[in-house]
């Protein structure tokens, strides 16, 4: 636990593929942690919010950047305060990267949840809430995170796994999840 002092750990993956469970427990597990829920950012907006889509608009990527900058800066102002940020949010694809030149804190750690499409699907059916609605279905976005996502950190096929169990391995494997030489 103490290799996790002052770091920021990125929990990404589809939508319902267990991002913010996984990420609340790590934080727990804890002694010093904050859960960072990017998508808070998005819902700040309250005029003029354009929703990310498959095929988004300038604007829609404008604020999508504008969202993952914010979560970056506020990760890094608790770092350097000391605290374990764990930060839960869908950032796939092309986004990734300019994610992780964005956190300027070390280490920095990332952990990519890739349960199977089925496994997701039949998450999304449990949930309260609703992600796969309009444009977006579990096809699309498990192709862009396996298709188009880089092979950075530490990816878990978490469809068999409790999230008790996803944590202990993330906790087991942290080496893979660290990402030296990241400038």
């Amino acid at each position: 636990m103490q290799e996790l002092s002052s770091a920021v750990v990125l929990v990404t993956g589809a939508m319902a593929s267990g991002k913010s469970t996984v990420a609340h427990l790590l934080a727990e597990r804890l002694p010093r942690s904050v859960h960072l829920r990017g998508d808070g950012f998005r819902r700040m907006i309250v005029s003029g919010r354009e929703e990310f889509t498959p095929q988004p608009t300038a604007e829609a990527t404008a604020q999508l950047r504008l969202r993952h900058q914010a979560t970056a800066a506020v990760a890094d102002l608790y770092a350097q305060a000391g605290w374990t940020v764990i930060v839960q949010d869908v950032v796939l694809g092309e986004h990734l990267d300019p994610f992780l030149d964005a956190v300027t804190s070390r280490p920095l750690y990332l952990i990519v949840l890739a349960p199977t499409p089925e496994a997701v699907a039949a998450r999304e059916a449990d949930r309260c809430k609703s992600g796969y609605r309009g444009p977006w279905t579990v096809g699309i976005l498990d192709d862009v995170l396996r298709r188009e996502t880089p092979r950075r950190g530490l990816w878990l096929d978490t469809s068999c796994q409790t999230p008790d169990q996803t944590v202990d391995h993330i906790l087991a494997d942290l080496g893979t999840a660290r990402l030296d030489g990241w400038v």
